[in-house]
Parts: structure tokens; sequence; C-alpha cells
């Protein structure tokens, strides 16, 4: 199985799957690490990514899912996912269910919020509103708020697979 939490920038994704590897043991990679570097600069410039600019970053963050599925290991992947027609790129020759999706959501007021106090990242705040625009809600995610505290929406996040029958979800315990 992979799990990719997914959200507008600012909603923790990185936090969150940092917080699920420490309870999984799972591989974690961030899809903000696969971005060209013309694509920080843009985004670290203000300037929103265009479907065009996402193409090579999506390819390869299904070449890592592929691969996790290949090898035959659970992974977590951090990716805003913000488009439907991204998702299905990111799921295409997966196995039906073997991808999960978790939306990480909250109010704009919040997630700005956030933003403004972490440091060292390429997002500027100037860009949520444009990517609050591009999110199209998923139909069949999990959705989880982030008005609540990381090991909250950790144990909320597990004990959904694991009602899902999720193999290997089950055995690990909530905090």
């Amino acid at each position: 199985m992979v799990v990719v939490l997914m959200g507008v920038t600012g909603t923790g994704k990185t936090t969150m799957g940092e917080a699920l590897v420490a309870r999984t043991g799972w591989p974690f990679a961030d899809a903000d690490d696969f971005h060209s570097a013309a694509n920080r600069a843009k985004m670290h410039a203000g300037i929103p990514l265009t479907d065009e600019d996402r193409e090579p970053w999506l390819r390869s963050l299904h070449d890592q899912i592929a691969m996790w599925q290949r090898d035959g290991v659970n992974g977590i992947l951090a990716c805003s996912a913000l488009k439907e027609s991204y998702r299905t790129e990111l799921t295409e020759g997966t196995p039906p269910g073997s991808v999960r999706f978790i939306f990480l959501t909250g109010p704009a007021s919040v997630i700005r919020e956030r933003m403004e106090v972490r440091h060292g990242h390429y997002m500027p705040e100037s860009l949520l509103p444009s990517q609050l625009a591009t999110l199209e809600p998923p139909r069949d995610a999990i959705e989880i708020s982030i008005a609540q505290t990381v090991p909250a929406m950790v144990d909320q996040i597990l004990s959904a697979l694991a009602k899902e029958g999720y193999a290997g979800v089950s055995e690990l315990k909530p905090h």
C-alpha cells in the first residue's frame, strides 16, 4: 500500500509523513524533493506552476510509487496532488486500492498562519490562493482535519486504514 498525504501547501504533509514514518517504519518521500530547480525558483518567485511544469514532476512521483509497489513495500508520499488528473497520473497502472489518498484540509486562515511561521520553505504564502483555486477536492480520500494534534491525526489515519482492511495497519497501535 502507498499512502499519499495530499492537500494545499501548509497543511502539514511533510510533518504528517514524518509522524507516520515514526509509527509505521515505512519509507517516506516528499514530493517537494522531486521538483526541478526551475520549478522551485518559479514558486519561490511567487509564480504558480502550470500543468506543463508539473508533468515531469508527476512522472517522477509515479515512478516512486511504482518502485515501492514493485519492491513489495508500503510507502508514504507527501504530495499536493491538487487535481483529479494529477491523482490519476500518480496511480496510473497501479493495482486498484493499492494507493490511498489522505486529504489534509482546514481553514485557509489556519493554513496561512502555519505558512507564516515556517522557515526555509520555497513556497511563499502568496501562492496559497492559487493552490486553493486549483484544488479539486478528492471524492474518495480519507479526509483529515488539520485542526487537531499531529498524534491525533496519525491515529485517525491509521484507524481509517485499518477499518478499510489494509494489511499491516491493524497491528499498529494508537498512542
